[in-house]
């Protein structure tokens, strides 16, 4: 990722949230912005270029529009109004990622400067499309969602020919997808059998499985996002709110932290002083005299360390006769004790 600010990379998908409305889009990207995420995607669709009458729905969702193509057409924004779209985004801060779903959106894309181009799951084995995206010499970030091992193994076999610059997200195309369905195996597969960056694509509504994936090595992370889940839209159910994204962020950022600085468990040293305070002494239980013979029985371990025989030494002692009087909770020393061997 060339414009890669962080690690995990955190990408805000608006998707198709803004039910056509820029007004709505440009809420999303100002709320988005408060939340820390890297960047936020978008798609985009030119009906024309893309679909056709013919194309079926995947869930007549739609109230206004009698067809997948005539949804298309009112999901879609000028060549004007996207460049508009991603000033406000790096205005923000935020990087600006885009998938496109035709050559003429890659035509678009370009003119309006993008640095990097996001395969959405449906088009890993669109290679005319990929073949128009590898000519621009951009990084690619490559859903997974529907494509077997076999399927992937071809598309990056095509994008290593053409010296594509790639990364590969794990991806379960199901809206929600159910914790059964995560594939969160699948990061550590993908990275061992490509070798390049791997990322995961989230449909669940779930903080929990971006903070999952980021343990398991993911280095880029994609989520759907909402105002509320209860708003009309096709991805809505599969979204995480503006409020769940601060929380995921924050998240994210700590266990990223603290994968990027491991403990080393024989090193005490930063405890010494805590160690002094809450490991124990022994000490006695009750009044006894000089000559008795220690057991189990007689003894207690009290705070702080030191002033007595460590509690952990408490089988070397016991068995020795007491070469003084003790009284009860007296901490018990090595000058307390009869050396009896």
């Amino acid at each position: 990722m060339s414009s890669k600010k962080s690690s995990p990379y955190l990408i805000a998908e608006i998707g198709q949230a803004h039910e056509g409305s820029l007004g709505i889009l440009y809420s999303y990207i100002d709320a988005l912005a408060q939340t820390g995420v890297d960047g936020v995607k978008f798609q985009m669709h030119i009906a024309e270029a893309e679909s056709s009458e013919y194309e079926p729905f995947r869930v007549k969702f739609s109230l206004e529009d009698g067809t997948r193509f005539e949804y298309w057409k009112r999901m879609g924004f000028t060549l004007e109004q996207w460049k508009g779209i991603k000033k406000h985004c790096e205005g923000l801060g935020l990087d600006f990622i885009c998938s496109p779903f035709s050559n003429l959106a890659v035509d678009w894309l370009e003119e309006m400067g993008v640095e990097q181009y996001k395969i959405g799951s449906g088009e890993v084995n669109n290679f005319l499309l990929l073949e128009k995206i590898a000519q621009t010499g951009k990084p690619v970030i490559l859903s997974s969602g529907m494509s077997s091992y076999i399927e992937l193994d071809q598309t990056v076999a095509f994008l290593k020919e053409r010296n594509v610059d790639f990364s590969i997200l794990q991806c379960t195309t199901a809206y929600p997808t159910q914790p059964e369905q995560y594939g969160l195996n699948v990061i550590q597969e993908l990275q061992k059998r490509y070798n390049v960056p791997i990322g995961f694509s989230d449909h669940s509504a779930k903080t929990a499985t971006c903070i999952a994936a980021t343990t398991l090595g993911a280095s880029i992370l994609e989520f759907h996002v909402v105002f509320d889940r209860q708003l009309f839209g096709p991805d809505s159910k599969s979204s995480l709110t503006i409020a769940e994204t601060t929380d995921l962020v924050l998240a994210v950022r700590n266990i990223s932290t603290a994968l990027y600085n491991p403990i080393d468990k024989n090193n005490t040293e930063a405890f010494s002083s805590l160690k002094q305070i809450f490991e124990k002494s022994l000490a006695v239980n009750k009044d006894l005299p000089k000559n008795h013979i220690l057991t189990f029985d007689d003894l207690e371990s009290k705070k702080p360390k030191g002033f007595g025989i460590a509690a952990s030494r408490f089988q070397e002692i016991i068995g020795k006769p007491l070469s003084k009087d003790l009284k009860q909770w007296d901490f018990l020393n090595e000058k307390d004790i009869f050396d009896n061997e």
